[in-house]
């Protein structure tokens, strides 16, 4: 099978370096859902918070899919489907992420993230009048279950709450998730290409190369007279720029909560600690893991991982990644961990929080898309730094993303679409 990049502009596949002996725990894959058919790549998985056990899968393509726990994957039932929008024209657009409002039980409310190719209409509905053409957007819309069958989405009850212009087909990071303050969060790319043409990721006026929160309870007003706007949702009210002029929309953005971005494909919250852990994408040199804090400003397109990329300002403060490694065996002296093994497209993933493998607790893992490496590390809250870190297996297959369920227990998505629960050795 030919290997194509998901989440970013990784480079062509390097030959692996050999695994040193080590003594961080190992970790195998077992198989579920062995007879689950999927046409296109799964992306994304996870549990409703209703009790039901039941699973729910995205496709990229613009399948969503529901099925048991405990299944062999035959029963699995078309939950959503927006294929005919086309969602996917490129390798990393498509549907990419499902959440679940932490009231899902009896509101039935959920959202979905997904892209689109601009119509003129579009362009001019969504570029504030200025002399912006982006052939793409990036969309989030709120949806309803069926009022008569719980496996079935109400098509007729989509709420478009948020739109975004998109200059290039790939960086869409792509992940919907409810933190544990109620927010929704979404992490979207530079915008694409290569280098951030556009200084995205580093310019607060943009949307792209952020952490965005939102609040999906409420709706906010902004601006005044003919500026004014009313919005799908609320702020916020701690977002980093909730007081900052609204400007007629080219002001900072009220919905940041972090920047410096360039592709986070995969984050996820600690479910003991709430700490939020990001795996974002590096583009010629340097893979990164971040742990995000409120206003933080991660370095994109000054730095890659913790190395020079882009002059800056001077005197400008970037929050280094907690973890990183290069593409290239050659650049393991001056890695933060000259130890880590090689790779070349990260998949962020989860801090191990189940209960079946006590081995693994605390442990963030994490692996690579390309060569399908998975690894981890242990982090030291009060000591800010990583005290262990290691390979914990090493296998072929190319690594979409991971998952966790809400017992605590974690999967890893396979790009043929094969899924497996992660088990201690």
């Amino acid at each position: 099978m030919k290997k194509t990049f998901l989440p970013g502009a990784c480079l062509v596949a390097l030959a692996a370096v050999s695994a040193v002996a080590q003594s961080f725990p190992q970790v195998q894959l077992q198989r579920v859902f062995p007879k689950l058919a999927l046409d296109a790549r799964p992306v994304w998985m996870c549990q409703p918070p209703d009790g039901s056990g039941r699973f729910f899968i995205v496709e990229q393509t613009g399948h969503i899919f529901v099925l048991k726990k405990n299944s062999d994957g035959s029963d699995a039932r078309e939950f959503l489907n927006i294929e005919d929008r086309h969602p996917m024209f490129g390798n990393e657009d498509g549907l990419l992420s499902i959440a679940f409002h932490p009231g899902f039980k009896t509101n039935g409310l959920f959202y979905i993230y997904y892209t689109q190719k601009n119509t003129p209409q579009d362009i001019r509905r969504l570029n504030n009048g200025l002399p912006v053409a982006f052939p793409f957007r990036s969309v989030v819309s709120e949806f309803k279950v069926s009022a008569t069958d719980p496996d079935q989405a109400d098509m007729g009850s989509e709420r478009v709450i948020f739109e975004v212009l998109q200059p290039f087909e790939n960086h869409k990071g792509g992940e919907l998730l409810f933190g544990p303050d109620g927010y929704l969060y979404l992490g979207l790319g530079d915008g694409g290409r290569g280098d951030d043409p556009f200084n995205n990721a580093q310019n607060c006026t943009s949307y792209l190369g952020k952490l965005l929160r939102f609040d999906v309870n409420t709706r906010a007003t902004v601006g005044s007279g003919y500026r004014m706007r009313h919005l799908e949702y609320g702020f916020p009210p701690d977002n980093p720029f909730i007081n900052e002029p609204y400007m007629g929309g080219i002001g900072a953005q009220k919905e940041i909560y972090a920047y410096g971005l360039r592709n986070p494909w995969r984050y996820s919250f600690d479910r003991q600690t709430g700490d939020l852990w990001v795996g974002d994408v590096g583009q010629d040199l340097w893979e990164e893991v971040d742990l995000i804090v409120k206003g933080g400003n991660y370095g994109w397109n000054v730095l890659e991982g913790a190395h020079h990329f882009k002059p800056g300002p001077v005197g400008a403060q970037y929050i280094d990644p907690v973890m990183e490694y290069p593409h290239r065996p050659n650049l393991l002296p001056v890695s933060m961990f000259p130890n880590h093994t090689i790779g070349l497209c990260i998949i962020g993933g989860y801090v191990y929080r189940g209960s079946k493998f006590p081995s693994l607790d605390g442990i963030y893992i994490y692996g690579d898309y390309n060569l399908g490496t998975i690894w981890g590390f242990r982090y030291d809250r009060a000591a800010h730094k990583v005290t262990d870190q290691g390979m914990m297996l090493s296998q072929q297959e190319n690594i979409t993303s991971f998952a966790e369920d809400n017992d605590g227990e974690l999967y890893v998505l396979m790009q043929d679409g094969a899924i497996y629960q992660i088990e201690a050795k």
